[in-house]
């Protein structure tokens, strides 16, 4: 009995491994089945399967875009689309553009620098400051938000230009803003400063930490409206740095392109104040013609006695590239416009 029951036993195990061996080689054939038709859809292009991770330029995740995203991980040198210059650089212009301040002009297109004189020579920037506070404005500010003067707008130097700002006069920051470029009017610095900035001091702040930003290190500003100060101070080429990112902003070009600029305030009893006056720039005035082939788009001037006479411009040529070219402490307002045109002269050699 006990043998028989073994014997039972033993055929039971040879007939479960027999159907287990039949079972794996079934399975087996099924997978290469499975395998082959795989096969067969992906070489022929026949069958019903979708496929997600196409291999396609246009595909948003392929094999095609993660090669094409690892070959631009790489980090763009800080001076990839700036004109780097090290030194003076005159060679192939003609007549005599050196003056006793610092020239430059530059192909913002090509970045090439076609001429470059004592760039990095720390100078006065006069008005030329007003750039940066309008950027700095343009930056933080509303152009809608109305803005309140205080005592901070009553500058009391001979000869700086004023808009006739009084504490608890109201204008709104574009306002403003067209007035300090257009007009030059320092009142009108302060009075941006101090409502952007909550203090005129913290405002000053924000300038040299964005001038920090654009790489402009041999700058600093002591006061929003560019007036002599010793600590106030900056170089041909960091206007160019600064000037270069004003002009990204459509407001500011739009404003620094205007030939005048006619506008209303009003004082702290809600009377109206008028305000009509040109531009301080000479080629948009019509005072000064651009050599042929050259258009001014605008520009920023700047004049104090300790400065000189002083004027950044965008220009354009016939084919609309643009050049930013810089003169800085000329003797006299003629000899700042003729050396300035012999700079754009420079466009066309």
């Amino acid at each position: 009995m006990k043998c028989t029951n073994n014997k039972r036993l033993f055929f039971h195990k040879e007939k479960l491994s027999v159907e287990g061996r039949f079972s794996m080689k079934k399975t087996k054939l099924l997978s290469l089945l499975c395998m082959a038709a795989l096969l067969t859809g992906v070489f022929s292009g026949c069958g019903s399967l979708a496929y997600d991770m196409a291999y396609s330029v246009d595909a948003a995740v392929s094999g095609f875009n993660v090669v094409r995203r690892q070959e631009t991980r790489t980090a763009s040198p800080f001076a990839s689309e700036l004109c780097v210059v090290t030194g003076d650089v005159s060679e192939g212009t003609e007549g005599e553009i050196v003056g006793t301040g610092a020239e430059m002009l530059l192909d913002l297109r090509t970045c090439q620098v076609l001429y470059a004189h004592n760039v990095h020579e720390r100078v006065h920037p006069a008005s030329i400051t007003k750039v940066m506070t309008a950027l700095v404005a343009l930056e933080n500010g509303n152009l809608e938000s109305t803005l309140t003067a205080t005592s901070a707008v009553n500058i009391t130097e001979s000869g700086a230009v004023l808009c006739g700002l009084k504490s608890g006069d109201t204008m709104t920051l574009d306002q403003a803003l067209r007035i300090l470029l257009i007009y030059s009017a320092n009142d009108a610095a302060m009075l941006i400063a101090e409502n952007i900035g909550g203090s005129v001091e913290h405002f000053l702040e924000m300038m040299n930490q964005k001038a920090h930003e654009l790489g402009a290190t041999n700058t600093n500003f002591a006061n929003p409206h560019g007036l002599t100060d010793i600590n106030h101070y900056t170089t041909a080429y960091d206007l160019y740095l600064i000037f270069k990112e004003a002009i990204k902003n459509e407001t500011f070009n739009e404003i620094i392109h205007m030939t005048s600029y006619q506008t209303t305030f009003y004082d702290k009893n809600g009377k109206a104040k008028e305000f009509k006056k040109q531009t301080t720039n000479l080629f948009l005035k019509g005072e000064r013609k651009a050599p042929e082939n050259v258009t001014v788009i605008g520009g920023k001037t700047g004049t104090t006695n300790a400065a000189g006479h002083c004027l950044i411009l965008l220009s354009r040529d016939e084919s609309g590239s643009p050049y930013i070219s810089v003169v800085m402490r000329a003797g006299s307002s003629d000899e700042l416009y003729n050396r300035m045109t012999d700079l754009l002269k420079e466009i066309h050699k």
